[in-house]
């Protein structure tokens, strides 16, 4: 029996599992992996709901299913990255189109806006949307999208949803929210207004670290109709397999992400109080711009990921921070069961000018945590110990000088 989770609050534990249905054939208690790239027709025309593998399969339709219902959409459809994803939603626009976007948005968003999407004549206009007058002050007649991150990669930004999504219902403009960061469990955009969500399902949905996806949901059919129209002319299709392990990832979602946000709490807290750290980004921080915007919208889970930045702002500081972690591994990506570090300005945000990046706030010095499933404590005592040696590093140097 497949129990249907409401689209106005966030799912639990309970729903979730309820929510993956046996195998009708078999009574198979877990989905099925359809590894085929055919089916078979009844007659020329007519089959089963499914005829070839791009089109639709099984595996991904049991996901695709179940995101829509995590986040309250009409329809879903998986890619086969999360940036296929983002890519499947800009195909909605056409040539004059204009986007105002989040202005730190993830840099691979940033690359494909701008070096594949503006040269078709797609214009985009980046601005600070924590500040809603922001946003309205940069939308034209040619606004098709309002494009958010919240919280955003890797600064953590917070914006307020439910205004941004009443600004783009004003100016019959689409609100397209990024929901990686606070994944369906504790965010759902939807319920808030926005008409499309996507996710690098990568993350905290799949959440160990071992596949690449997207998701894109859609909160009305006609949304999701043309959606759907793309995934299957474009082919960026999720493959059965990779299907399958997602579906696996969901079902401990809600427990992973509660574990990794109380550890990311403990630690901005920790870093808060550090001689070492110039600024803490984590929007569970009561200090935090839109702290309380976050709590009602995330429902006081914050995620598992905070960036810092150091008070002497060198890159070399980083560096030799990073160098020093024992448990935090050194690697692009976040919200998998193991902690990452990552230097954003030489990572993940590589594509963005320097002057972009230092206007939305990604310094030479920020370091991006990402909170696995650990012992907190652990953790904690790992980053105290690389801050320590940073510190005697730089007093040898002092000293030398």
């Amino acid at each position: 029996m497949t129990h249907t989770i409401s689209n106005t609050t966030t799912p639990n534990s309970t729903q979730i599992i309820h929510s993956l249905p046996c195998d009708p054939l078999t009574g198979s208690v877990n989905i099925p992996i359809y590894q085929t790239s055919t089916f078979e027709q009844i007659a020329p025309g007519i089959n089963r709901g499914f005829d070839y593998a791009r089109s639709n399969n099984p595996t991904r339709k049991a996901l695709e299913d179940l995101i829509a219902q995590l986040e309250g959409g009409f329809g879903s459809c998986a890619f086969s990255t999360g940036l296929a994803a983002i890519d499947a939603v800009l195909k909605l626009l056409q040539a004059g189109d204009e986007i105002v976007a989040v202005e730190d948005i993830y840099g691979g968003a940033y690359r494909l806006f701008t070096h594949v999407y503006e040269k078709l004549g797609i214009k985009v206009h980046y601005v600070d949307t924590t500040d809603i007058e922001n946003i309205e002050a940069a939308i034209t007649q040619k606004t098709k999208f309002i494009w958010i991150e919240s919280p955003t990669n890797p600064t953590l930004k917070i914006t307020d949803i439910k205004a941004a999504a009443q600004i783009a219902q004003k100016h019959e403009a689409l609100l397209v929210v990024d929901n990686t960061f606070a994944s369906p469990v504790a965010q759902n955009p939807i319920a808030l207004g926005a008409d499309i969500v996507v996710h690098s399902a990568t993350k905290y949905i799949a959440g160990h670290s071992d596949l690449v996806a997207g998701l894109v949901v859609c909160k009305t059919q006609e949304h999701y109709d043309s959606i759907k129209f793309i995934q299957n002319a474009s082919g960026g299709i999720l493959g059965p397999w990779d299907c399958f392990l997602t579906i696996r990832g969901i079902e401990t979602l809600q427990l992973r992400f509660r574990q990794q946000s109380a550890t990311a709490l403990a630690l901005a807290e920790f870093l808060f109080h550090c001689k070492e750290v110039k600024e803490v980004y984590y929007p569970g921080l009561i200090g935090h711009k839109n702290h309380d915007i976050a709590a009602a919208q995330q429902n006081n889970l914050f995620g598992g990921v905070l960036s810092f930045s150091f008070k002497n702002d060198q890159r070399e500081t980083a560096e030799a921070f990073l160098k020093h972690l024992n448990y935090f591994i050194l690697a692009e990506s976040l919200g998998g069961v193991k902690s990452l570090a990552c230097h954003p300005a030489q990572m993940t945000h590589a594509s963005v000018p320097q002057d972009k990046r230092l206007k939305a706030g990604i310094k030479d010095s920020l370091v991006r945590l990402s909170c696995g499933i650990e012992e907190s404590e652990d953790l904690i005592n790992d980053v105290q110990q690389a801050l320590q040696n940073v510190s005697a590093i730089s007093k040898q140097v002092a000293i030398a000088q």
